[in-house]
Formats: C-alpha cells, sequence, structure tokens
C-alpha cells in the first residue's frame, strides 16, 4: 500500500458560484501531512528505502519537510530536515511531531538546501523537495484517481512554487491521455518565478521571496517545469498576497477546510471570477493543501498588508 490516500474529488456549489462555472475540487488537503506532497515524496522515499537507504535528509519551507517526516516516521527511518528562518514555528512544532530532527539554516530555501547537500551521507537518500522525477511520478497520481472517476476538466488549476506539481500534473495528463487539458499555473507576486521566467523565455532566478505564501518560496523553478511550459498549454497567472488570504477564509468557510496561501492563491482565481476562467465549462482545482499555517497567522498576515 502506498503512504498516500486516495483523495476526494468533490464538485463545490460555492466555487462554481463564484467562478460561474463548474468547479471541481481534488482535496489533497486532506493527505495526512497536510498536503499533495506525500503523493511523490512518499513513493520517493519507499524507492530509496528499497535501495538501502538508512536516513532520509531534506530541504523544505514546510509542507515537503512534513511528508518526508511522515514517510521516515511511517517506514521507520530517521529523518534530518534543513528549512529556512523564514519557517514558522507551528511547522517545526509539526515536524518535530513526527520525530524529524530539524536543523533551521539561511534566509530562503536555497540557502537550507545549500547546507543541507553539504550535509549528505553515503547511507542517506536525499529527498528534493520538487525537482525529481520520482516525485513527478508520485504526484501524478493523482490525475489518474480524478481520469478514472470523470468528467474530463476543460483546465485545471494548481499553484506553483518550484514546479513539482505542475510537472506531476502534466505528467499525469499526459498518461491518461489527456494532454489537451490546459494548466492554469498560480502564483503570489512576491513568489513568481515561473511568471518571470515565461516572461524572459528563460528560467531566471527571483532577487528574493517576499509575501506570505512562503510555501512557493523557490527563487528558481525546476527545469522540467519550464520545459513542460513550453511544450504543454500552460497559462501563468499571479495573484496578490491579499487575493490568496481571502481565499483561505472563504475556503474554510465553504468547506471547513483550513489551507495555507500557497493553496489560498490558486483559489482565488474561482473566488475572484478571475479572465483565465472565462469560458471554461468545468475546471479542476488541485486543493494541494498545506498544515504550516493557522487561521490566526492568516489573519494577521491580512492585518499587516498595506
Amino acid at each position: 500500500m502506498p503512504l498516500h490516500i486516495a483523495t476526494p474529488l468533490i464538485e463545490s456549489p460555492f466555487l462554481s458560484r463564484a467562478a460561474n462555472c463548474p468547479v471541481w475540487l481534488k482535496l489533497e488537503a486532506l493527505q495526512p501531512p497536510g498536503s499533495f506532497k506525500l503523493r511523490g515524496i512518499g513513493a520517493a522515499c519507499e524507492e530509496h528505502l528499497r535501495r538501502g537507504a538508512r536516513r532520509f535528509l531534506s530541504s523544505s519551507g514546510g509542507n515537503a519537510g512534513l511528508a518526508v517526516a511522515y514517510a521516515g516516521r511511517r517506514l521507520s527511518l530517521p529523518v534530518t530536515v534543513v528549512v529556512p528562518e523564514t519557517t514558522s514555528r507551528r511547522t517545526v512544532e509539526l515536524l518535530h511531531l513526527e520525530q524529524a530532527q530539524v536543523i533551521v539554516h539561511g534566509s530562503s530555501w536555497h540557502e537550507a538546501n545549500l547546507l543541507a547537500q553539504s550535509m549528505i551521507e553515503p547511507t542517506d537518500a536525499f529527498i528534493h523537495p520538487f525537482d525529481d522525477p520520482l516525485l513527478w511520478e508520485g504526484h501524478a497520481s493523482l490525475i489518474d484517481e480524478v481520469a478514472s472517476a470523470g468528467p474530463t476538466p476543460d483546465a485545471v488549476v494548481l499553484s506553483v512554487g518550484g514546479g513539482g506539481l505542475l510537472c506531476g500534473v502534466i505528467e499525469g495528463l499526459r498518461r491518461n491521455r489527456l494532454g489537451h487539458v490546459p494548466v492554469i499555473a498560480v502564483e503570489t507576486a512576491g513568489t513568481a518565478s515561473l511568471n518571470q521566467s515565461l516572461r524572459a523565455g528563460k528560467i531566471v532566478d527571483l532577487e528574493a521571496i517576499t509575501g506570505v505564501a512562503t510555501s512557493l518560496g523557490a527563487k528558481r523553478v525546476c527545469e522540467q517545469a519550464f520545459r513542460w511550459s513550453q511544450e504543454h498549454p500552460v497559462r501563468s497567472v499571479v495573484v496578490s498576497d491579499r487575493a490568496a488570504l481571502a481565499a483561505c477564509e472563504r475556503f474554510l468557510a465553504d468547506h471547513r477546510l483550513l489551507v495555507e496561501p500557497a493553496c489560498g492563491a490558486s483559489l482565488a482565481l474561482a473566488y475572484e471570477r478571475a479572465e483565465a476562467l472565462v469560458g471554461l465549462r468545468r475546471v479542476l482545482f488541485i486543493v494541494c493543501g498545506g498544515a504550516t499555517a493557522s487561521l490566526d497567522q492568516i489573519r494577521a498576515w491580512a492585518a499587516g498588508l498595506p
């Protein structure tokens, strides 16, 4: 049995009314560690265990580390996670709850990742948070579930950080003969590495990660995500922090499910009736989840916006 669960696929009358078109939700926030990350990371951890790994090592802004820690606990292997200084106290507490060793280092995921890479021992398996074909293959399983349940969406809406979910969803669409279905890739203004790369026509590094959606905080999108954006119909959309936070609160009221701003970014397209949804007859939103933010924190972030 895989470490992840098959998550519900439901139609949302609330988001359908807001978006003015039928909206379906793939509820990845219900994965045991709280996000879609477990699909790919769980599969990668199981594969590395088969290859003889004796410790899992990861760098993460939060959710990837939680998935590695959960997998390590379930597979009875020790886990070390290096997180940046922007990581919330709640995230560190959750990592400790999953029995992981936590090291806080650097002002961004990039710096935390450099330290994690320097710590790799011969019997370690380094679990990258988004840039690994093992992850993409695992994440693609969520589209397998959608395809087996039907109906086929006119578009898939998802949030983009480093690009792991984007790669997995497109791989899943392709292997289920849905390569014609476009993906609407959403980022916040302070984390828009994919958007800026597409505008430049090449991969670019952000000077800094800003804003509240720190789980999307990769300064550079992975090469495969950029490549897929050239080969598959992908539309990039950027939303504000305020829109992402408002979507988190509205989604909680509508579906009794708390997600973090990184997920709220994609949900904001429905609540704000974004132009990217105009003319679509059926839209699938990947509710990627996230366990690293509380309602009090979301409201504090909103109150602090200009």
